[in-house]
């Protein structure tokens, strides 16, 4: 698969090539969700943190949430209906999305044509007007609207399965 996967020049080719608009802030690695606030403070709209999990039957999860949803992967699976869940290996991670550890993004779901990887939103991330991703990098950020974001996953044949996980806790 790693023959075909996309970079992030393509992507930012591709959101265009379906009329997306989008913007791409350079800047900085950031690796986890709390570092490059600075950078958040200067993009509109929600920022996201990401979780790339697999079960104990191996199934493959990628969370897309709003960096303040609080997410307990000890209930996690009985609202998924998943198996058990931990952390995707690095290798795992890039074998599925292309990407390395602190640069997981939903806009990685371009290199699952096959779907491996079953997708959730959270319901705060998709309630909100703009949204922002590492577009395969962390040394990166690309905002799009909401619709647009939603495009971009209808454009791959994603279902879209959005859970409150606000309303969990």
């Amino acid at each position: 698969m790693t023959e075909s996967l996309c970079t992030p020049e393509k992507l930012l080719e591709a959101l265009n090539d379906l009329g997306l608009k989008t913007s791409t802030l350079h800047h900085e690695a950031v690796f986890r969700v709390g570092e490059g606030d600075d950078i958040k403070a200067g993009l509109p709209g929600a920022h996201t943190k990401n979780l790339f999990l697999k079960d104990d039957k191996g199934q493959l999860w990628l969370i897309s949430a709003e960096q303040s949803t609080t997410i307990n992967l000890k209930t996690l699976p009985k609202v998924i209906g998943s198996g058990r869940l931990s952390f995707g290996s690095e290798e795992r991670l890039y074998n599925a999305l292309g990407v390395r550890p602190g640069s997981v993004t939903a806009l990685g779901l371009i290199n699952d044509p096959e779907k491996n990887v079953r997708f959730i939103l959270d319901k705060a991330l998709a309630d909100a007007d703009i949204v922002n991703f590492h577009p395969l990098t962390n040394t990166a950020t690309t905002s799009l609207t909401q619709a647009d974001f939603r495009r971009f996953i209808a454009s791959l044949d994603r279902d879209l399965v959005i859970i409150d996980f606000a309303a969990l806790t």
